[in-house]
């Protein structure tokens, strides 16, 4: 700090940079704050300088680049409103982080000192708290606790040295209900020293976050604490959550951490996996078990591990409404009501009034129904086999024998081999039946009965 017009003082251990010392020191003083508001995954970057680590894949969204200086690791956080796209036909005015919500990964290894610039942009005061990180009390980012605001306009600089290696959130504590509801937050990653350590070959990481947006409306409700009607990953609802890719055999993490303000049981298809770490460290192997589900709480972060096995393999909150969009708690249940007679009487007044509901609701998710500007149906997305029927919190882990190593492109669905695809039972299936299972027949033994695959079918 040997300028003197620039302007320092230090509270609670965190540095304040006045805005005009920002302006005269520029370049020379702040790391370029990088910007990013495209919602696809960016495939990962290794490390351009310090210590070498495996870089995270951030789903839907991207790590925030750095600079050496004297041996520091500087980053430059920007605060402020940003628009993210939660699937194709929909956008949000949101808050978040260089161009982005959630904001872009931080990626770090243990033992470096990092020093971290935020500058705020936004109509009101925030903070940034390193959720997880062992710190200094002055560097905890709780505003009117640790450290005073950081007002409109100005930056404050965060400086300590990482002490283990996990997987760790940022998000503020500042008008903190207001400002994740918003969307401001972030993963950080602190990679372990050694890079063999805990190593995989691929990383996956994203956060959940919730959001509740009227149909039409683009800006979300911030004072709802129970009703929300977009469940999320990384401010993105299926269609438009990237998938997991990945090559047969190769060694699997994902990281997630949760900052809705309910419990979700993420559950996977496929391959059993094992939970291997939280935000408080990772789990040692004697203490890890097999799982298909992990339940992860509010404010908790998991990663679990597998080795992936060929195919699409669902991956999706099990809470059954945090899978579609546009949900609401007064939506009467018609299933059974006969509606022919009042729909003929409607069609007087609205020509375009549709039956639904009446055999429940997957034909929603088979028309188009129009709707507000803005705004996403309810159950979308498309697969090989016709609608999908999901929304919100899902998406696709996709495995392949073929897949090179390092390609993190999405390789299109799976071609099922001879003979692994249910298919509809056919008359080639029941004249090989034994006639004693046949349609209207006692059922036989399911011991004593084979079934013959189609001939020749090569799936899809």
């Amino acid at each position: 700090m040997d300028n003197p017009r620039r302007t320092f003082f230090k509270a609670a251990g965190a540095t304040f940079l006045g805005a005009a010392a920002v302006s005269r020191a520029g370049a020379a003083l702040l790391p370029e704050a990088a910007q990013q508001t495209s919602p696809a995954t960016l495939p990962p970057s290794p490390p351009p300088n310090g210590r070498p680590f495996q870089p995270l894949v951030t789903l839907n969204g991207w790590s925030l680049p750095w600079r050496m200086k004297a041996g520091v690791k500087e980053f430059h956080l920007v605060a402020e409103p940003v628009v993210r796209e939660i699937a194709p036909g929909m956008k949000a005015n949101l808050w978040g982080y260089n161009g982005a919500s959630p904001g872009p990964t931080i990626e770090a290894v243990e033992g470096d000192r990092i020093r971290i610039f935020v500058t705020n942009k936004l109509p009101e005061v925030t903070s940034v708290h390193w959720h997880g990180i062992l710190l200094p009390s002055g560097m905890d980012g709780v505003m009117g606790l640790t450290q005073p605001p950081i007002a409109v306009g100005k930056t404050f600089v965060y400086e300590f040295q990482l002490q283990r290696s996990g997987t760790f959130m940022y998000h503020p504590h500042a008008d903190e209900m207001v400002q994740m509801a918003m969307g401001m937050m972030g993963l950080f990653i602190v990679h372990p020293k050694d890079p063999r350590q805990h190593r995989v070959d691929r990383d996956y990481g994203f956060i959940l976050n919730a959001y509740d947006i009227e149909p039409g409306a683009a800006t979300p409700r911030v004072n709802t604490m129970t009703d929300f009607n977009l469940w999320t990953w990384n401010s993105r609802a299926f269609p438009g959550i990237d998938p997991f890719v990945a090559r047969t055999g190769e060694r699997v993490r994902i990281r997630v951490g949760n900052l809705t303000m309910t419990n979700h049981p993420i559950h996977m298809h496929g391959p059993h996996f094992e939970v291997t770490g939280t935000d408080g460290g990772w789990v040692p192997r004697s203490a890890r078990w097999p799982e298909v589900t992990t339940d992860i709480a509010v404010g908790q972060m998991r990663a679990f591990e597998f080795d992936a096995l060929a195919g699409d393999w669902a991956i999706h909150c099990h809470k059954s409404h945090h899978t579609m969009n546009a949900m609401g708690h007064g939506v009467p249940t018609m299933i059974g009501v006969e509606q022919h007679d009042l729909v003929r009487r409607i069609h007087e007044l609205v020509p375009d009034y549709m039956v639904m509901g009446d055999r429940g609701m997957h034909d929603m998710a088979e028309m188009e129904m129009p709707l507000p500007d803005n705004t996403l149906p309810m159950m979308t997305g498309q697969g090989p086999f016709g609608p999908i029927a999901m929304g919100g919190m899902f998406s696709v882990v996709k495995v392949r024998d073929d897949l090179a190593r390092g390609d993190w492109r999405d390789p299109g669905w799976y071609r099922h081999p001879a003979g692994t695809l249910a298919s509809e039972l056919s008359s080639e299936y029941t004249a090989e039946l034994p006639p004693e299972s046949r349609a209207g027949a006692p059922a036989a033994d399911a011991a004593t009965v084979q079934v013959r695959k189609p001939h020749g079918h090569t799936g899809h």
